[in-house]
């Protein structure tokens, strides 16, 4: 009874849809595959879950996107050096260019919401920004826990070395007021665009901490424009 209970909780979100009648009993719904899914629905029961804002406030998830389209990046964990570079180069992305595109951008991560504030100072991240604490979310959506060994290439966003990375988180852990990982450390996240309403457009589960999507490939999904993350002054040629 237990095993069924737990394989109705991290069931799909999604059904395949046919166009030719199935033979009873229905198929079991299938994942949805990473890529640029249209029109695929967000069951209603993910929808009504709950985050929570830097106040500790409870959103229903789906509000965060029923009105318009947004990029939602499900993360790590707070201390994990990888999410930290990578969200320090989302906050670099201008609100100008999503309001020209009617896009939110969203982050998720999965520890206290007290940890909130800290991250935003430490990463200058200042778009929306949510916790779900309890990973329900996160279970529902399919996204993997535990490393998966595979190539994903060398980051863009990622600076720091893992010694040097690891270091750093160590020390953020050790002299936060919290001791404590501030979050799952084996959770993986991975990269949504949802809306407006109960669509999931595009999904990317992570298959282990460095496999994030390149920031710019998501923004052009949305029809935002392309921002340069390296820092470098533009290039006038006269």
């Amino acid at each position: 009874m237990q095993g069924a209970m737990a394989a109705l909780s991290v069931a799909p979100v999604t059904r395949q849809i046919s166009s030719r009648a199935a033979p009873a009993p229905a198929p079991a719904p299938v994942p949805v595959p990473s890529g640029p899914e249209s029109g695929q629905p967000l069951a209603a029961a993910v929808a009504d879950l709950p985050v929570l804002d830097v106040s500790g406030r409870r959103v229903l998830f789906g509000a965060l996107f029923r009105e318009r389209r947004a990029v939602v990046v499900f993360v790590r964990h707070f201390l994990c050096y990888i999410c930290k570079e990578y969200v320090e180069d989302l906050a670099k992305i201008p609100k100008s260019f999503l309001q020209e595109a009617n896009v939110t951008l969203i982050v998720i991560g999965q520890s206290s919401y007290h940890h909130i504030e800290p991250f935003c100072k430490l990463t200058g991240y200042s778009h929306e920004i949510y916790v779900d604490p309890e990973r329900e979310i996160y279970k529902r959506l399919g996204m993997k826990r535990g490393e998966e060994i595979a190539s994903s290439g060398q980051s863009p966003h990622i600076k720091s070395n893992i010694l040097s990375g690891s270091i750093q988180s160590l020390w953020r852990a050790v002299t936060g007021p919290l001791f404590d990982f501030q979050g799952d450390p084996a959770q993986q996240g991975g990269t949504l665009i949802l809306g407006p309403g109960n669509n999931i457009h595009f999904i990317h589960r992570d298959r282990n901490r460095l496999d994030h999507k390149p920031i710019n490939s998501v923004l052009q999904l949305v029809g935002v424009q392309h921002v340069d993350f390296t820092g470098r002054p533009s290039v006038i040629h006269v």
